[in-house]
């Protein structure tokens, strides 16, 4: 039977057996992300942890915390990477529905809901792609066999969801619209934990200017990009209205103003640039060298501009002037 692509994705991704919950599933096995890519990712969130630290006046205690926390890679990299004095007044807490690995350092809280009253910072590294989402063309939702991925028309679109629609992807009536709505709500929620902080997401996604047609829901299994069949099977995921998702988070932020821009730039910005080393180094301290250029390698990948340098990065401060964070 046809359903929603929304509820789909949910039983898909997060039902009883889903591909994010199941009993010895490991998304990292299926695509690779920023976290996984390299160290260099870690050391550039503390790079702005430290400065999101120093605005915030050194707190006793300074909140991290991981929405859509996988299996606590970067928690688990932050906490064995962050220098002595800091890493005393970190409180790590990794948010995830699935159940709490066997090898994550005791140091780091594991929770199925994100805590409130936070002060520091919040992550949500390539969550909001699996907040599950409606899909809709002509002004109806389309429907979706769970078992076979096929589609078809469905009743009209609420009158909230049609008035995103209008507002955030105004489309000919053949096109696919993904409806954010849901999206923007998860992030408001996140932003709003904090009572003094920045929230930070970092995903890819699009704007109102540059929408595609044809939509971007996806699969992916084992490395692969596969039809987005919902079955439980692989990751379905689809690119983030990041202007509306911004919007939202402004508004849970009393209107704080935002900044977004590219994984590539907020990278550059924190001192990782993929520049080779010298070649006269080699001469002279041929290890120095090879650990150089593997470093620039490494940071090549997170900053290209075809792949994990496409993502994008939305700070949004709050209750906090941090402002040149990334200047």
């Amino acid at each position: 039977m046809r359903v929603r692509w929304r509820d789909a994705m949910a039983r898909a991704l997060y039902g009883a057996g889903g591909f994010f919950v199941a009993a010895g599933s490991e998304p990292a096995g299926h695509f690779r992300t920023s976290v996984h890519a390299s160290p260099l990712f870690t050391e550039a969130l503390l790079r702005l942890l430290d400065r999101v630290d120093a605005a915030l006046g050194h707190p006793e205690r300074l909140d991290v915390v991981d929405v859509g926390a996988g299996r606590g890679e970067l928690l688990a990299r932050l906490a064995g990477q962050a220098p002595a004095p800091l890493a005393g007044r970190l409180r790590l807490t990794a948010v995830e529905l699935a159940p709490r690995p066997d090898d994550l350092p005791p140091a780091i809280a594991w929770r199925s809901d994100t805590p409130t009253e936070l002060t520091g910072l919040l992550l949500a590294t390539e969550w909001l792609d699996n907040v599950p989402l409606d899909v809709a063309t002509d002004g109806r939702y389309l429907l979706v066999d769970p078992e076979t991925g096929d589609e078809g028309p469905g009743p009209r679109l609420d009158a909230a969801d049609a008035a995103w629609a209008r507002e955030w992807w105004p489309a000919p009536p053949q096109d696919r619209v993904e409806i954010g709505r849901a999206r923007d709500d998860a992030w408001a929620g996140a932003v709003a934990a904090l009572r003094r902080g920045l929230a930070l997401t970092v995903d890819y996604g699009h704007v109102r200017a540059e929408r595609p047609a044809g939509g971007t829901l996806t699969g992916y299994r084992h490395g692969r990009q596969v039809p987005p069949v919902p079955d439980g099977s692989c990751d379905v995921t689809a690119h983030v209205a990041l202007d509306s998702v911004a919007a939202a988070g402004a508004a849970a932020a009393d209107g704080a103003p935002y900044t977004l821009l590219s994984q590539r730039a907020a990278l550059h910005a924190l001192g990782i640039d993929g520049r080779r080393p010298p070649l006269a180094l080699a001469g002279t301290d041929p290890a120095g060298y090879l650990r150089a250029l593997a470093a620039a390698t490494a940071a090549a990948e997170l900053t290209d501009p075809a792949g994990l340098g496409a993502h994008r990065w939305l700070l949004q401060p709050v209750r906090a002037q941090l402002d040149g964070l990334l200047g």
